[in-house]
């Protein structure tokens, strides 16, 4: 039998792996065939997975590698794909696992150039209090684009729930230097939708990493979607030893939650899960119950009405793809 090697994955595309070894030394691995097998539902191996691989000779495209096991996983940021044909199993669904073992979730939004989308930070949201990393910070960025009263009384709510708020400028460098600290020793992520200056950022946090960025489409003010392929990031801010990894994953203008039932997601709102207990009802759906004390809190202005809005048209969603199938 031939000789195994530990290693990281840095970096996936079109089913094959690039798995970083302890020297340095990375090669391009595919699955082995049993595990290929059980990746028709979900992605057996992501970015950040700690994998055991066996060495193939090299070849002219360079060195080889078998993906023999994937480690148990601390934390898995996932979104739902709706497949079909042999990747997806002609499954309803699949697990798409945008980064696993991440110790920071990073999600990007832009001031103004985009507008903030809400919503779509919330839905963000509840895929990382389901992902189980440690921390969960929302970074602003282009802050020089907007007003900060503004900011901040967009993102206020958000800091209330006790989310971590960064306020960064790509342009000027503010707040990239709190950003660069909070990096340090760990496997981070960074996600958001398009054109909010994902690339940008991370240009600098670390000159030279040739990143192509696009400028935000004047007509539709969407992001163009400028990183084809997600990659851990190996950064120049090692102390002590420590490995610093950042996932600069392409950019997203929607996110189906992934694993979590209609009945469930109130748990995942944590301005909501706290009012729960007090509901009239124990099954309480906060929509149209008597006694519903998360409909009381949003009328008292305790809880955000756009928060609401977006549990109301999440909840709506899972609900249609359960009748649905």
């Amino acid at each position: 039998m031939s000789k195994t090697f530990d290693g990281l994955v840095v970096k996936e595309q079109s089913g094959f792996f690039w798995v970083e070894l302890a020297d340095g030394t990375v090669y391009m691995c595919r699955l082995r065939g049993r595990l290929m097998e059980e990746a028709q539902s979900t992605d057996i191996a992501a970015i950040g997975d700690q994998v055991t691989i066996s060495i193939l000779e090299q070849d002219e495209s360079g060195l080889k590698g078998v993906i023999e096991d994937v480690a148990e996983r601390h934390s898995i940021l996932s979104r739902a794909s709706r497949t079909v044909g042999n990747r997806g199993g002609g499954d309803r669904e699949r697990e798409h696992v945008i980064v696993a073992n991440a110790d920071t979730i990073f999600f990007v939004f832009a001031a103004a150039q985009p507008a903030p989308d809400l919503h779509l930070l919330d839905r963000f949201l509840v895929a990382g209090e389901t992902a189980d990393v440690e921390d969960i910070v929302i970074v602003v960025n282009k802050v020089d684009l907007e007003d900060p009263t503004n900011i901040e009384s967009t993102f206020q709510p958000y800091i209330t729930m006790g989310y971590t708020l960064i306020q960064t400028s790509a342009k000027d460098g503010n707040g990239v230097d709190q950003l660069r600290e909070m990096l340090v020793g760990k496997i981070s992520a960074f996600t958001g939708p398009s054109g909010v200056g994902k690339t940008s950022l991370l240009n600098r946090l670390q000159p030279g990493l040739a990143r192509q960025v696009k400028q935000v489409s004047k007509t539709h003010k969407e992001g163009i979607h400028t990183t084809r392929d997600s990659a851990l990031i190996k950064l120049d801010i090692d102390q002590y030893g420590d490995h610093s990894y950042l996932a600069d994953t392409p950019g997203m203008r929607n996110l189906n939650v992934w694993d979590v039932e209609p009945e469930e997601l109130d748990a995942y709102f944590i301005d909501i899960a706290g009012r729960v207990s007090d509901c009239r009802f124990g099954d309480c759906s906060h929509i149209n119950e008597p006694g519903c004390a998360v409909r009381k809190a949003v009328k008292a202005s305790d809880i955000s009405k756009i928060r609401y809005k977006s549990y109301r048209q999440l909840r709506g969603e899972l609900e249609e793809s359960i009748a649905y199938y």
